[in-house]
């Protein structure tokens, strides 16, 4: 038959692995999975190489949607770039727009008001939220089941109907300014927000109730593309791909910015770094995420929105700079170089899908089809923000 069966128990599940023999080489497919594919969460292509059902090679093909994000940010001044980073990652907008609002008041050297600093915090975890729900429903959507995206959108409906009272948007969020936001939070924006992490919290449970118990989930994520710890550092991995294989490695706590280091939160983590640990590390975030948006609402302290001393022409002294912040799927860094001039003279993004997407050739190889599918869910990417 040209492949050999070896089964290791893992609990009441097995893990497949294929051992390709000399013999089983002189009958391949080559098989595209997109650009317009389900699975593949946006226009990306993936050639993989089969023996029968089962992956020989997998690579992952980009260009696609590529827009130019970098370039554009030669060529507009540093306030018009600013829309541009809601479009990077639609999922968690407001994470792009933090990295690069932070690393402009890092170079210029502007000091954010306090309760601006608050109000990000509690609108870039409401929107982290809002994209571990959209990844939740659509990895089981991805494995066959239909009802957990019916919930996980009913609730993300309510934090864009949140979100839109003082960004008024609902996607492709353009809220923080150089110095502070665009505007005040107002009290029917607590108030929403409170009456949302209260109905929230019964929710969570509930979701594991519905889907993470259930025996057909679990039997195509456990054991389903383990990531060694030092593979996951070999490419450059984070977020929850990276925790899921055990390294507690989180922006917010590591390179701390902001008021996060004054928030007591926990850094979720895996144990055995498969598609399960993945799974779990998320649904722990999304727990975490109430935790600091209630103990920011609570420490919010009155004053101005935002420094009312940045100029609207604003021109940063000449050198370069580095900022990062934790966003949904890991690491976004933004890495900007001045010349004095209106206009950023380079912008290089640094994009957690990107480094997370290179895992996959290799998580893939020796796997089933169907596996593969459960392996690049796991990854929770967003293809714009990989063809930036």
């Amino acid at each position: 038959m040209g492949f050999n069966w070896l089964s290791e128990p893992r609990g009441d599940y097995y893990t497949r692995h294929f051992v390709p023999t000399p013999e089983a080489e002189g009958d391949r497919l080559i098989l595209n999975l997109g650009p317009q594919h389900p699975s593949t969460h946006g226009v990306l292509r993936v050639v993989v190489e089969m023996d029968g059902e089962y992956i020989m090679k997998a690579e992952p093909v980009l260009g696609y949607i590529h827009r130019m994000q970098e370039k554009m940010g030669e060529v507009k001044t540093w306030r018009q770039y600013l829309p541009n980073m809601g479009r990077v990652d639609y999922l968690h907008a407001l994470a792009w727009n933090w990295a690069y609002v932070g690393a402009v008041e890092k170079l210029a050297g502007i000091e954010v008001p306090p309760r601006a600093e608050y109000i990000r915090v509690i609108t870039c975890e409401l929107n982290r939220i809002s994209s571990h729900l959209l990844w939740w429903g659509a990895y089981l959507l991805d494995l066959g089941a239909f009802t957990p995206i019916l919930y996980a959108f009913a609730d993300r409906e309510r934090i864009m109907d949140i979100l839109q009272m003082v960004t008024g948007s609902r996607l492709t969020y353009c809220y923080y300014r150089f110095g502070g936001v665009s505007a005040d939070l107002g009290e029917g924006f607590i108030q929403a927000t409170r009456d949302f992490l209260k109905q929230f919290k019964t929710r969570i449970p509930m979701f594991h109730d519905l889907v993470t118990g259930n025996m057909i989930l679990r039997g195509r994520c456990e054991q389903i593309g383990v990531l060694p710890l030092e593979m996951a550092r070999r490419y450059g991995a984070t977020g929850p791909v990276l925790r899921g294989s055990g390294l507690a490695y989180d922006t917010r706590r590591a390179e701390p910015y902001s008021v996060y280091p004054s928030l007591d939160f926990q850094v979720p983590v895996g144990v055995n770094g498969d598609a399960m640990d993945r799974y779990d590390v998320r649904l722990a975030e999304m727990t975490q995420s109430i935790a600091i948006i209630e103990q920011a609402l609570e420490a919010m302290p009155d004053g101005p929105h935002i420094n009312p001393d940045v100029h609207e022409r604003l021109k940063p002294p000449a050198g370069e700079v580095y900022y990062a912040v934790e966003g949904g799927r890991g690491k976004i860094g933004v890495h900007l170089i001045s010349d004095g001039g209106p206009r950023p003279y380079r912008v290089k993004l640094r994009s957690p899908s990107f480094c997370n997407l290179q895992l996959f050739a290799e998580l893939a190889q020796g796997t089933l089809l169907a596996d593969a599918v459960s392996i690049l869910g796991s990854l929770d990417l967003v293809i714009p923000e990989i063809d930036r």
